[in-house]
């Protein structure tokens, strides 16, 4: 296939349609998406391209951070790595044995659990070890990482998952003539997972917390500040879950989880590349249809009450200072999204957006400073600012400088030239956003997630570039004031002498 600058001609033709079709129209009405809802609720989005003979499979089940309580946080998260533990005949070579032992070492822990209640250290060593001799027992007849191996031998690249505070997402490439394997594996794990190396795994999960949370500056401060910016909404709640629960989830208690709400009527796939969409559909019947339907997670009913003061926090850290700024938005479907996307962007999308050029080319006050929306979409949000201090000077002066660049554009507004360079990185990306088979078929599952709907995706960018300088100045003083905002900084420890 011919290629023009790194994209093929036919995606190159592709991309020209797209952008050439009028305001109205949008790009995702001229691809050959085919949508289906099993009878047990499972949607499919379904996209034959031309290219290379690969397939990208992705699962969004719609459970994530959001959907946990006080003692169950970061279970989403576990599940995502046990999921890749096998089945019932995947990952075994003897499953009556291997199961024999699950109970000892599950009696144990529960044990464990009220042993450090108690304070007992000694006995709870002991417990500790117990565990772990039995799961040495178990590895005896266990085939780690089987899922992996067979998927790899069959050519599979990039083999994942994905948590968030909305969802959890696997995904994979496959060579399109392995497509069937997909199928088959996926709908094993769906109904028959085991739950093997469960205590070492958890130990697993419970380290990349210390790793990316309570060792790192920055996921601290993250944590920090989304707990400081969210009183009452789970969006405060980090996905990885809190220490306190890690430590003392049982096997039961994920297995449980996992039956109550991963079932295919919570599911949505989507499946891209060079495939017969009848023989896809057909797979998808025999395979995901005959999958019986779970509970849905209990709506989220929290609502982030109105903020009418700033909250300010400061966290002690062996670190460089560091800077966040926050202030509570809309969710991503609201009619306002778009705006506040372009306002970010004005912010700090790229070298010559005004927050980069004002505090790190200009004043040189600041070594990075970059803005996002987040942590979800579903819910109401935050725009958020975070930047880093160039020596010697302070995340107050960033901070000030940052204010007043703001008030510089609710009295101004962005001009023709800032909204013309949003516009085109908005171009750009929709280049990018179509090049990669995996990438649209997590935009497609998203769409339909949030919208219900494959084509909101496209709607997107045309609604990106409607929003003008009026819109923007709006938005910014709707939103970014004083009483809507939380900041946190990171202030290096001092230690004595």
């Amino acid at each position: 296939m011919r290629v023009i600058g790194g994209i093929s001609v036919i995606l190159f033709a592709l991309l020209t349609s797209f952008l050439s079709l009028e305001a109205q129209q949008t790009p995702g009405e001229i691809l050959p998406v085919r949508q289906i809802t099993l009878d047990n609720g499972m949607r499919l989005v379904i996209l034959k391209r031309p290219g290379p003979p690969t397939i990208s499979f992705t699962v969004q089940f719609n459970v994530g951070g959001v959907n946990e309580r006080l003692g169950t946080t970061g279970i989403a998260h576990l599940l995502e790595h046990m999921l890749f533990k096998g089945t019932t005949s995947v990952g075994t070579k003897n499953l009556e044995a291997e199961l024999e032992l699950y109970p000892w070492m599950d009696s144990a822990h529960d044990s464990l659990v009220e042993v450090r209640a108690s304070g007992d250290s000694v006995r709870a060593l002991e417990l500790s070890e117990r565990i772990a001799q039995l799961e040495d027992s178990a590895a005896v007849f266990i085939e780690s990482n089987e899922f992996d191996h067979i998927l790899t031998r069959a050519g599979a690249r990039g083999l994942n998952a994905t948590t968030t505070n909305e969802s959890t997402v696997y995904f994979v490439d496959l060579p399109a003539n392995r497509a069937e394997l997909w199928f088959a594996l996926e709908a094993d794990r769906m109904v028959n997972p085991v739950f093997r190396e469960f205590y070492s795994e958890r130990d697993v999960v419970a380290e990349e917390r210390r790793m990316r949370v309570e060792m790192n500056p920055v996921g601290a401060l993250t944590e920090t500040h989304l707990a400081s910016a969210f009183s009452v909404h789970p969006y405060g709640v980090p996905v990885v879950g809190y220490m306190a629960d890690l430590q003392v989830m049982s096997r039961q208690n994920v297995e449980r989880y996992y039956r109550l709400y991963y079932g295919p009527n919570n599911a949505i796939v989507g499946i891209v590349g060079d495939l017969d969409p009848d023989q896809i559909e057909a797979w998808a019947r025999e395979y995901f249809a005959p999958i019986p339907k779970a509970e849905l997670p209990p709506a989220v009913t929290a609502v982030e009450p109105p903020q009418e003061v700033e909250r300010r926090t400061e966290l002690e850290f062996d670190a460089q200072p560091q800077l966040q700024i926050s202030w509570h938005v809309p969710a991503g479907t609201d009619p306002d999204a778009p705006s506040l996307a372009i306002l970010s962007s004005i912010l700090t999308g790229g070298r010559t957006s005004r927050l980069y050029r004002r505090l790190v080319l200009e004043s040189r006050v600041a070594t990075s400073v970059f803005s996002s929306l987040g942590p979800g979409m579903r819910y109401p949000q935050l725009l958020q600012i975070s930047a880093t201090p160039r020596a010697p000077h302070t995340t107050m002066q960033i901070e000030e400088l940052i204010y007043e660049e703001l008030e510089l554009l609710i009295q101004e507004g962005p001009s023709d030239n800032e909204l013309e360079r949003v516009r085109n990185q908005i171009s750009a990306g929709t280049v990018r956003r179509i090049q990669s088979n995996i990438g649209l078929a997590f935009q497609l599952v998203e769409s339909v997630a949030l919208f219900n709907d494959w084509r909101e995706t496209f709607r997107y960018s045309n609604k990106l570039r409607a929003v003008t300088a009026d819109d923007v100045i709006r938005i910014a003083e709707t939103y970014l004031n004083q009483s809507n905002r939380t900041v946190t900084t990171l202030v290096k420890t001092e230690y004595p002498g």
